[in-house]
């Protein structure tokens, strides 16, 4: 059987993660396609092999604010065509997402924004949330698959973090955030990870300034999610929790070719 395997992480400092080892990790994970969130650097700031890694191409979106979220996208894979945002100015200077269109599908590296810092951050989240689910309603419409993955920011149930009740006031596990992203799945779209793994407690993202990790205290707050058509093709999803260098881990998804 031929697959495809696809990685999403959030990397929390691209050029950190550099001296962290992160081309080794890369040459090593025999990934097709990766997606990097919040690599908090411009092209220009990278090293040549951050940039092309070898078998790779590669494309970033940047903040206009440094040292600010940004993405970037390494493919081994023949692309079609790539669009920086959403073609919406309340979210396209922030760096936040990159569309990869390959033959077989539309590719969506997404890092959702946060809403920690207030509740216009919360507002700000849930508009860039409706105005992704419209974007990727174009290319459905245009009758493309799509997958689209990243940090979401955002744990759906109870099984995705450590301490439900004690944050159902944060940010990140709000009724109204959970309700938005609640709006993905009514659109369509699924959780790969939580298809293939029902009863799973795995979690993506720990707070590192209280040792979370090693307490086993976090959160799922990074996806891979498709559309419905993709579903047949669906060989694993997971979440990699041993792998180091940043707060949250890689996720995958493994398609069938």
């Amino acid at each position: 059987m031929s697959t495809l395997k696809l990685i999403s992480w959030n990397v929390n400092g691209i050029r950190a993660a550099e001296k962290k080892g992160f081309l080794d990790w890369l040459a090593a994970s025999g990934t097709d396609i990766l997606a990097v969130q919040e690599t908090k650097a411009s092209p220009d700031q990278l090293s040549e092999r951050l940039r092309l890694p070898a078998g790779y191409t590669s494309a970033f979106a940047s903040a206009e604010k440094k040292g600010y979220s940004g993405v970037g996208t390494y493919t081994r894979l023949p692309v079609r065509k790539t669009v920086v945002g959403l073609g919406d100015p309340r979210f396209d200077h922030e760096g936040r997402t990159l569309i990869t269109e390959f033959d077989p599908f539309v590719f969506f590296n997404i890092y959702f924004p946060n809403g920690g810092r207030g509740p216009e951050w919360v507002q700000h989240k849930l508009a860039f949330y409706t105005r992704f689910l419209e974007v990727v309603d174009g290319y459905r419409q245009q009758g493309r698959s799509v997958i689209a993955c990243g940090d979401v920011n955002t744990s759906f149930a109870e099984i995705d973090l450590a301490r439900p009740k004690e944050n159902a006031k944060t940010s990140g596990f709000l009724p109204e955030e959970r309700e938005a992203m609640g709006e993905f799945f009514r659109a369509g779209l699924i959780d790969t990870f939580r298809h293939k793994r029902p009863d799973a407690v795995k979690y993506s993202w720990w707070d590192q300034r209280t040792g979370a990790r090693a307490k086993g205290i976090g959160w799922r707050l990074d996806y891979f999610l498709i559309t419905p058509d993709l579903l047949d093709n669906v060989v694993d999803a997971d979440i990699h929790d041993e792998v180091m260098g940043s707060d949250h881990c890689p996720v995958s998804l493994v398609l069938k070719t």
